[in-house]
């Protein structure tokens, strides 16, 4: 269905202004919406670590038409590097094999690259209200959402979809505490930039003994690198996701006793002004709306960096949540087709989490070795993957009243 020029335009805010949030005001405004994108930050955030567009998430660019300067922002990473204890290599494979060849159907962006270009394409369409978010959000009113804002501003809407990231204070409001929902997976993980001192062009190499990886990511020539440092840990440290002091202690006390330049690596991190620090973990849900509020991206379906799919899922989330609605005035019927289309795709993408975790982060010697073992072989076959393989989906076409 195409909406009617004529008609009264429904009206939706979009909580996050990071992949998913975009992505849809993007297929909304084109189906004939009037969409508000608010989001926490001051502005976009540019930067980041880098993010695969993969499978069916590269026809959804396409389309979009961004796909060509997506492939000019392709990181090319030319080489991953697998190291053991003491430094040595075990394995090196060919970055464009890894990634299928160089025209292969992956991609590798800068998140930030990948946020600007979707911000660019819906700028001048949709309002966006940075360094603001939800307060408090009622429904009460017949066919309506109100939502007050943090800056006191009150408005209402047709609908509200939260876009807002596995941590989604729109989940928590209308679905409940986040415990519910998340899985963890036994592992957390520390992200920072760092000098590239080691002369890193284009390449990732990563160090691992058993429950450790550390790990050196050149994206491009770049002065900095993105160090990254992760562990198995059997129970979620609570206390040390709400400090980034007590982080950086745990981090730093897990490794140690760890060689190669692992030691250089934690004293970066303490030093650093832009450390991430998570567990490792998806979201879950029986459902992913109710009554005029729905989730998208990570905020649904969070399926852990493991799989190499987070981006990929929220790209296509949107494309499907999109023509749901542009195709179903009703929205408890757009929103039940959204979720009965795409589900199942869901679902296939976040099992993929098992061979990942397998792959990247053994957590005993026999594993790690068997690990070692794959790679060592991969390194002789030309077009093998190292990352899990992705599930496809066929897009619907999404109604457009241009």
């Amino acid at each position: 269905m195409t909406p009617s020029r004529t008609s009264t335009r429904r009206k939706v805010l979009i909580s996050g202004a990071s992949i998913a949030g975009p992505a849809l005001a993007h297929w909304l405004h084109r189906a004939g919406f009037e969409v508000t994108v608010v989001e926490k930050a001051g502005a976009l955030r540019a930067g980041g670590y880098p993010i695969d567009i993969r499978g069916t998430a590269t026809e959804v660019v396409r389309r979009m038409g961004i796909l060509p300067e997506l492939r000019d922002a392709h990181t090319d990473t030319r080489r991953y590097t697998f190291l053991d204890a003491d430094g040595r290599t075990v394995a090196a494979l060919n970055g464009h094999a890894v990634a299928g060849g160089e025209e292969g159907p992956d991609l590798e962006v800068r998140r930030g690259d990948l946020a600007t270009s979707l911000y660019a394409l819906v700028r001048d369409d949709v309002e966006f209200l940075f360094d603001d978010s939800i307060d408090t959000l009622d429904e009460s009113e017949q066919g309506r959402v109100g939502v007050t804002f943090r800056s006191g501003r009150q408005r209402t809407f047709d609908l509200l979809v939260g876009a807002d990231g596995m941590h989604s204070r729109t989940r928590a409001s209308v679905f409940g505490p986040e415990e519910q929902f998340h899985r963890y997976l036994g592992h957390c993980f520390a992200i920072f930039t760092m000098p590239n001192s080691f002369g890193l062009s284009h390449e990732l190499t990563m160090w691992n003994v058993p429950g450790k990886a550390a790990a050196l990511y050149a994206v491009g020539d770049d002065d900095r690198l993105h160090g990254f440092l992760s562990f198995h840990q059997p129970e979620p440290p609570s206390a040390a996701l709400r400090d980034p002091d007590v982080q950086r202690d745990l981090v730093g006390a897990v490794f140690a006793d760890a060689r190669w330049e692992v030691p250089g690596m934690v004293d970066a991190m303490r030093e650093a002004d832009d450390l991430f620090f998570d567990t490792v973990g998806q979201i879950r849900m029986p459902h992913w709306s109710s009554g005029r509020v729905a989730l998208v991206g990570d905020a649904a379906y969070a399926p852990s960096f493991l799989t190499g799919q987070g981006s990929s899922l929220a790209l296509v989330g949107a494309y499907m949540l999109a023509n749901a609605l542009a195709t179903n005035r009703d929205h408890a019927t757009a929103f039940a087709a959204y979720e009965r289309r795409t589900r199942e795709f869901v679902a296939q993408n976040q099992a993929l989490v098992d061979k990942g975790g397998a792959t990247l982060f053994p957590t005993t010697a026999g594993a790690l070795e068997q690990r070692n073992a794959r790679l060592r072989k991969l390194d002789t076959m030309p077009f093998a993957t190292a990352r899990p393989a992705h599930s496809a989906l066929k897009l619907p076409e999404v109604a457009s009243t241009r």
